[in-house]
């Protein structure tokens, strides 16, 4: 017999002699698929532990927010967060002063949990200054300031503050490179409103300027984040100024929550099976006509 064949038939051979005769598992086989199964139902654990935190986190943040839904006199205000992952890295308040309405809607550059940290800080320094002035460019310059005190660890922000007098409709603003709010007036004019300064975190002696306008009866404010004008469709195309512009006008006449809920549905719409960006945040003023 050559040696070849010889070779052949002793792998033939060892090959019927495994088949016939599987090797038995030992002791030392059986111990890491136990701790791989320890492991795996550790990481399930923690997994569902991180999921639990995270909602808790997000009704933190519910809190801090304004109601969806409040009114001040004959005037109304609607707001919604849409967050891209767990965590939006916006937010929207309301507070009532002596002599007014502020009301702030920021947006932390960023999403997912790096960006949802840092809402409730801004906040509270929001807060902080709203508890000592009244004026939106001081407000805003103070909370610059503070970021930039932290600037190694803070995004940078983009905010837009305003005062509301609720007898008068006269509203002061600051807007720190955030995107201009709009104004639609009861007889179709539409105003862009922009008066402010640079991002929240870039200079710490940034100074900020205030705009002001009266909100009479039947005109419309609306405030947004950027995740509402790039919201991209199938074939990368954003919704765009245009189209936020054209679809507030149509649903105008409705009230505060209506307008809202239409002009979100129309960014929903837009998008349709796309993947969402960035977070969304809309907040409506309107004063009875």
């Amino acid at each position: 017999m050559s040696q070849a064949a010889f070779n052949t038939g002793l792998i033939t051979r060892r090959t019927v002699d495994i088949r016939l005769h599987p090797p038995q598992a030992n002791g030392s086989e059986r111990v890491p698929r136990q701790e791989l199964e320890v492991k795996l139902a550790d990481l399930q654990q923690d997994y569902a532990e991180l999921r639990t935190e995270i909602f808790e986190a997000a009704q933190v943040h519910r809190r801090l927010c304004a109601p969806r839904h409040v009114r001040f006199g004959n005037f109304e205000i609607a707001s919604e967060i849409f967050a891209v992952r767990h965590l939006p890295g916006d937010f929207f308040t309301v507070e009532e002063k002596s002599d007014g309405v502020i009301l702030a809607l920021g947006d932390i550059c960023g999403k997912g949990l790096a960006a949802g940290m840092w809402p409730t800080h801004l906040v509270g320094l929001v807060g902080a200054r709203v508890a000592v002035t009244s004026r939106p460019e001081a407000i805003v310059a103070g909370v610059n300031r503070d970021i930039c005190l932290l600037k190694a660890f803070m995004p940078l922000a983009s905010l837009f503050l305003a005062r509301l007098d609720p007898i008068t409709g006269i509203v002061k603003y600051c807007s720190a490179g955030h995107p201009p709010a709009i104004l639609l007036r009861a007889n179709g004019e539409l105003e862009l409103l922009s008066e402010g300064g640079v991002l929240l975190g870039v200079v710490p002696a940034a100074s900020y300027v205030c705009g002001s306008f009266e909100l009479g009866p039947g005109d419309l404010l609306m405030i947004y984040s950027d995740g509402i004008t790039e919201s991209r469709n199938d074939v990368e195309e954003e919704f765009g100024y245009g189209r936020l512009e054209d679809h507030l006008r149509r649903a105008s006449p409705g009230a505060a929550d209506a307008v809202l809920f239409s002009v979100l549905g129309a960014v929903q719409d837009f998008a349709a099976t796309s993947p969402t960006v960035d977070d969304m945040s809309l907040a409506i003023i309107r004063r009875d006509g």
